[in-house]
């Protein structure tokens, strides 16, 4: 049943090549078109153009026809390596059974591939490790294969050695994710049981919540139950990624989609939450995450007074989208009314600003 999905993401250092990676391997599975390709397809947010880096997680799916003969149905998703963002990296870790280890050539094993490696090895996932940018002009891939060797045990010859700029080797990696990435557990027939794994609003749909489905399947015609929140709802469309939002109306096991809830705030659908049919037997839900700590900390006021309510509804929509940032009413003598907001770091309150 599950033999032919293998769900995975990429982990890496900032400017280590994840979202190259990530496009050569959309092209080299035809998932989009030549016409269609620009750089960084999967960081869709102007603020992750203009800076050069990966924010949110987001998701796509592949077909991948192997050496094998068999096509099968690759789920990647694509997680940020800044070390504000380490959040959505361990959210995003949960959905997968493996992971690319990637490391530039010429810089080595750094602090956040090495941070992120652990989470991955906490979420008991397959490593399989990738040198990237071996023709630039100051490579050492030998060295490389070295350290990384001596942190995972991967014997030196066995790792992979790519350009994911130029796009040499890049058919290598999917056959090792086919080859070393075990296929999804779970139970087609069961309870459907699905953890939202991240969200985002449109003002259409309402909140679209990002699921990897465990159990079971879910359709579009059934009403849907959130257990931690204990919300009802009938889903506006059941879809997958494809990059862009596909609507399919049905979720098996194993499967990575998305859910357009319909739902209008954030309280009602919660990161890290169980979805499941509404039915009197509800199942046992399935582990959630940590609350994220918060390691800096601001105040926002609005210029004008008036304002108050308009800012606290921004606040509210950016939390839809960023479940790590927290935020408190706050007085001050001097500035009136306004919020004390708490962030994982500076560079994640610069995104927010």
């Amino acid at each position: 049943m599950f033999n032919h999905i293998r769900n995975f993401c990429i982990i890496a250092h900032i400017d280590h090549g994840k979202s190259t990676l990530a496009d050569r391997m959309l092209q080299v599975t035809h998932t989009i078109s030549d016409r269609d390709m620009t750089n960084q397809v999967l960081d869709s947010m102007d603020l992750e153009r203009e800076k050069g880096v990966t924010i949110k997680a987001s998701a796509v799916r592949m077909n991948y026809t192997a050496e094998d003969g068999n096509t099968y149905q690759l789920n990647l998703i694509d997680t940020p390596g800044h070390v504000d963002f380490g959040y959505e990296v361990s959210r995003a870790l949960n959905a997968c059974e493996g992971a690319l280890l990637v490391v530039d050539a010429s810089q080595g094993m750094e602090a956040q591939t090495i941070a992120n490696l652990y989470l991955a090895l906490e979420a008991d996932l397959e490593i399989i490790p990738v040198i990237n940018k071996i023709d630039m002009i100051s490579a050492q891939p030998d060295q490389v294969a070295e350290e990384i060797s001596n942190l995972i045990g991967t014997p030196p010859e066995e790792i992979l050695r790519i350009s994911a700029k130029e796009g040499s080797n890049v058919l290598a990696v999917l056959e090792a994710v086919v080859k070393q990435v075990p296929p999804p557990k779970g139970d087609a027939e069961g309870i459907p049981r699905a953890l939202v794994f991240d969200s985002h609003y449109d003002s259409f749909k309402g909140v679209v919540a990002y699921v990897r489905m465990v159990d079971g399947k879910l359709e579009k015609t059934e009403d849907l139950h959130m257990m931690a929140t204990g919300v009802d709802f009938r889903p506006v469309e059941i879809g997958v990624f494809a990059p862009q939002l596909k609507p399919t109306g049905v979720l098996r096991a194993g499967e990575v989609g998305y859910i357009a809830t319909g739902l209008k705030t954030v309280s009602e659908s919660r990161v890290g939450d169980t979805v499941t049919l509404k039915s009197k037997q509800l199942p046992k839900a399935l582990p959630g995450y940590k609350e994220a700590k918060p390691m800096v900390f601001a105040g926002i006021y609005p210029v004008d007074g008036e304002d108050y309510n308009d800012l606290k509804e921004a606040l509210e929509k950016l939390q839809l989208n960023d479940a790590s940032l927290i935020f408190e009413p706050e007085t001050s003598q001097a500035l009136n009314f306004g919020f004390r907001c708490g962030f994982l770091g500076m560079f994640h309150m610069e995104i927010i600003q």
